[in-house]
Formats: structure tokens, sequence, C-alpha cells
């Protein structure tokens, strides 16, 4: 059975940002974090960076929100938290090419210096942006699916899992979970609702 209801969901969009202005808010950054942290690090290396690097954009990421969060002022008619967490995301992905080693310590020349320019990420340009997309609906999902699986009996969200995720057969979900399938079916109807829910929450947290 379902252990709570919507109105138990993650902050709305304003109260959270408002709480992330309190630096010692731990709960709502740790909420930030565990969030949004594989979508700055799952496009940081989709745009090439590897794992390392990737790890310190998202630890410098958090440290500039951290910083600048007090100047965001939420208004849907000149952008989204969203795209201001983007752009700080595309800075600290060009901080990454930028600090890679280049040809050890030999100095480049103008004409080496101009290309590696040319080749850092243009922090706007629109190939991090569609890398950003991308791992944003990813993300969402994955977000919302967690939130779910902490407020459903684990064997439910199991069979959720297994029959709406895995998309194995209700005969096949039925003889490893020991249930029927009018409860599978049942268990489905109630997750896929409850998981919009937690969609629209999470989405709504930072659109």
């Amino acid at each position: 059975m379902i252990h709570a209801d919507n109105s138990e969901s993650i902050p709305t969009r304003q109260s959270l940002l408002s709480r992330l202005r309190d630096l010692g808010d731990e709960e709502s950054w740790e909420d930030f974090f565990n969030t949004y942290w594989r979508l700055i690090y799952n496009t940081a290396t989709k745009s090439g960076l590897s794992d390392v690097e990737a790890q310190e954009v998202v630890q410098e990421t958090v440290i500039t929100v951290s910083k600048t969060i007090g100047e965001f002022r939420y208004d849907p008619n000149r952008g989204s938290f969203k795209s201001w967490l983007l752009k700080q995301t595309k800075w600290r992905i060009a901080d990454g090419f930028r600090k890679q080693p280049r040809k050890g310590s030999v100095a480049l020349s103008e004409a080496e210096n101009n290309d590696l320019i040319n080749s850092l990420p243009d922090p706007n340009g629109d190939q991090i942006d569609k890398i950003w997309e991308d791992e944003w609906e990813k993300n969402l999902l994955e977000a919302a699916l967690e939130r779910v699986k902490k407020r459903v009996d684990p064997k439910h969200f199991q069979i959720f899992d297994l029959y709406v995720l895995r998309d194995w057969s209700v005969a096949k979900v039925a003889q490893n979970t020991g249930s029927n399938r009018m409860q599978i079916y049942l268990i489905k109807h109630r997750l896929c609702g409850f998981l919009r829910k937690e969609i629209k929450a999470v989405e709504s947290t930072l659109l």
C-alpha cells in the first residue's frame, strides 16, 4: 500500500529555492544534490569529460549554486531555475576542458592556442543544451522513481519494477513474487498514478 499521499511530495518550486538560500539547511541541500548530481555528471561526461573531470564539474557547479543562489529570483517571464542551473553547468564543463593537460608543459603556439579555444564547448551553443534536455528527462524519471520507491511497500515496488520497468510478463511476475494477476494490475495502476504525481512534483522544482 502507498504510505503517504501527494501532499508530502518534495517542496514546491518557490519553497525549495527559498530554503536553498539558507546554506545551513542541510536537508534541502541534500535533497537538491541527490536529485540533480547525476544530471550534471551525465551532461559533463557526454560532453566529453572524464569521470574525474565530471565529478569536479558536479562539485564546482554545486559550489557555484550555493554562492549565487541568493541572486536568483524566480520569474517565469525571465527564465527558469532549470535554465539558470544549465548555464552554471555549461561554464563548469568549459572550465573542465580548459584544465585538461595539453602536450605536457610545452608552450602552445598561437595557432595551437586558437585551435584549443575553438575546440572548447561553447557555453552559449546548443550542443550541451541538447545533452542537458535528454539527461533532464532521464533524471526526472529516475528522481521520481526514487521517491516512489521510498514511499510504497517494497514488494509493491518490486512488482511495479518487474512488470512496468523491466517489461516482464504478468505470469513471470506472479511466479517470482507470489502475487496474482489482479494484484499486479492494481499495483501498476496505483503506482503509475503516483509516479505521474511525483514527476510533476520533481519537474515543478526546477522548471
